[in-house]
């Protein structure tokens, strides 16, 4: 062997034996790259959506004494605030960060590093699951390719970023735990990886429900085409029913012990034992007869969903159980809510391209693997693939966990064609068509397919939207407001969060459906007249007024009720009622006083 053959066998064993610790390496260098990238977003923490800045202020809370079961924010809707639906698992890593930090830094840089650093904690996860998956499907050494390959998944990267300190960053870092599991070919290993996994993240919200259970049925199918999968179902069965229990008895709060339908609630924790119990029973009984395992799937399957009708017929419908006026005027228009085919090509093209090249990648792998021992899992991640991918057409906002679950299917299809073009007689092909086909595997070719596409233009109005959205939620406009004894500010729905967590004042309402009375009544208080704005804010106690023009928000009540108060008040028709408050002189906001 010569010394450039034993190179390449020297970093192949080192690529395989040491997998684990260089994707934590890489991990530790985007990481920090990520962090020194947009510090100054993290050094004026710039949270820009509301869910950031509530859990933020949920952090807050308990670090200054609120009880561990008690989810209420009291300062939105005041006094009685209301519940919120989440759990405290994604609290943990940023309130740790925050308690480590703080002794040497201070309380307010140790919130902006905490908020910096938690939503990469995730990504460290996500990594190693996918690189997994890679491994055990591709090759040992495929796994830096998967890597690469994640950090072009836009949709999903953004739940990763510094300061995106909600929940979604680990919810598909357990997306990621569970389709290595899928893939794993140790039974017990992959079944309980995959368990935990749908347990740990239906504790910390029920986004990825549909997903979980995917995973279980899919779980069920490779059980009914091969008993000797019976293992593997076993110790899933019994994973997700003990891992859901403690999740609830452990992090769940005190509000979600009622029959609620949108949270790890006793309505979802019973199903998720009663699926548990009936798939490990189903797999302890493992008749030989297949068609006999399937009778049997079907009914525990039919038994969970009439007994799921029967006891809870309220969850039925959707799940945040709100009135049809708030879903008319608030929850249907939720962008992220909408089907992929409803949003403007540009932004579906790019959530979509990855997913279809995941799936055709998974596809040609699951067909390339069928007389091997890699063809079950390979199956097993060409279904998840396939359901992540019908999801768009539910809701965009799975393109995130869509584009994530591509990654094994690309990176096989990848492994395919990169190779043979590197290897290719013709230099122009070893070149060019490398670069064409890393372009088109990795679906970065569609970043060049936007660009020199025909540009599009914001209008004047959008343009108007966007600086307002930009300039209002931030700390030089908001601190200003702290010069002002604590009190209720009557606000938008969109900016109560932001409101709260940048100054000592409370909000009326933010946009979270158990809010849903108090978001009706700011709804009703800029669309209506000015009398009955004026009876709405008295009755939840506001004394000042605080507007952004041209917010997004705003020009749904502009639009939408041009008669109402609050169009009105644009217009420059102020009520004898309302005082103005100065404001510094180039600040985007305008404030009153209520009398």
């Amino acid at each position: 062997m010569n010394d450039k053959q034993h190179g390449d066998a020297s970093l192949t064993q080192q690529l395989d034996r040491n997998w684990l610790s260089l994707t934590l390496i890489a991990w530790a260098v985007i990481a920090a790259w990520f962090v020194w990238q947009r510090w100054p977003a993290i050094h004026w923490l710039s949270l820009g959506d509301t869910d950031d800045n509530m859990r933020l202020m949920q952090v807050r809370a308990l670090l200054n004494g609120q009880a561990w079961y008690d989810l209420r924010q009291y300062r939105l809707n005041p006094p009685v605030g209301f519940d919120m639906h989440w759990s405290r698992i994604v609290d943990l890593p940023i309130a740790g960060l925050i308690l480590a930090f703080r002794p040497f830094v201070g309380t307010a840089l140790a919130e902006r590093l905490a908020c910096g650093i938690a939503p990469l904690l995730p990504l460290s996860v996500a990594m190693a699951g996918l690189a997994f998956t890679v491994r055990r499907l591709v090759s040992p050494f495929a796994w830096p390719l998967a890597l690469i390959f994640l950090l072009m998944c836009a949709a999903t990267m953004l739940m990763f970023m510094p300061l995106r300190i909600d929940h979604h960053g680990w919810q598909l870092a357990c997306l990621s735990l569970t389709v290595a599991g899928l893939a794993d070919p140790l039974q017990r290993r992959g079944g309980i990886t995959v368990g935990l996994a749908s347990a740990v993240s239906l504790s910390i919200g029920l986004e990825m429900l549909p997903y979980a259970a995917g995973a279980g049925a899919i779980l069920g199918l490779r059980w009914i085409w091969d008993r000797a999968e019976a293992e593997r179902l076993t110790v899933y069965g019994l994973a997700l029913a003990g891992g859901s229990a403690i999740g609830y008895v452990l992090f769940v709060s005190a509000a979600n012990a009622a029959l609620r339908c949108d949270a790890l609630t006793p309505v979802w924790l019973s199903v998720m034992i009663e699926a548990g119990a009936l798939l490990f029973i189903l797999a302890r009984v493992n008749p030989a007869s297949r068609s006999v395992r399937l009778g049997l799937a079907a009914g525990a399957g039919a038994a969970i969903i009439i007994a799921f009708a029967l006891v809870f017929p309220q969850c039925l419908g959707r799940p945040e159980q709100v009135s049809p006026e708030l879903a008319a005027n608030w929850l249907n228009n939720v962008r992220e809510a909408k089907p992929i085919y409803a949003h403007p090509w540009r932004g579906a093209l790019t959530v979509a391209a990855l997913p279809i090249i995941g799936v055709i990648g998974a596809l040609i792998a699951t067909w390339r693997a069928r007389r091997s021992d890699r063809f079950a899992a390979w199956a097993a991640v060409l279904l998840f693939t396939l359901l992540a991918g019908g999801l768009l057409l539910w809701q965009v906002r799975a393109g995130a966990a869509a584009q994530l679950l591509a990654v094994p299917g690309a990176v096989a299809l990848g492994w395919v064609l990169l190779p043979w073009c590197l290897a290719h007689r013709s230099v122009l092909v070893r070149v060019f068509g490398t670069v064409a086909g890393f372009l088109l595997v990795s679906g970065a070719f569609i970043g060049l397919v936007i660009r020199f596409a025909v540009p599009d233009k914001p209008s004047t109005n959008t343009k108007a939207v966007n600086r307002a959205g930009a300039s209002c939620p931030t700390i030089p406009s908001l601190g200003v407001l702290n010069r002002l004894p604590p009190q209720t500010i009557f606000t938008f729905i969109d900016l109560g969060p932001r409101l709260i967590t940048l100054t000592h004042h409370s909000a009326v309402a933010g946009p979270y459906h158990r809010n849903g009375a108090a978001i009706l009544d700011v709804q009703h208080g800029f669309k209506r007249s000015a009398d009955e704005f004026h009876a709405i804010a008295r009755r939840h106690g506001a004394t000042l007024l605080l507007t952004c023009p041209n917010m997004a928000e705003s020009t749904v009540y502009t639009v939408r009720a041009k008669n109402g108060f609050y169009a009105r008040l644009v217009r420059g028709e102020t009520p004898a009622w309302l005082e103005p408050v100065p404001l510094p002189k180039r600040s985007p906001l305008k404030l009153w006083r209520i009398h």
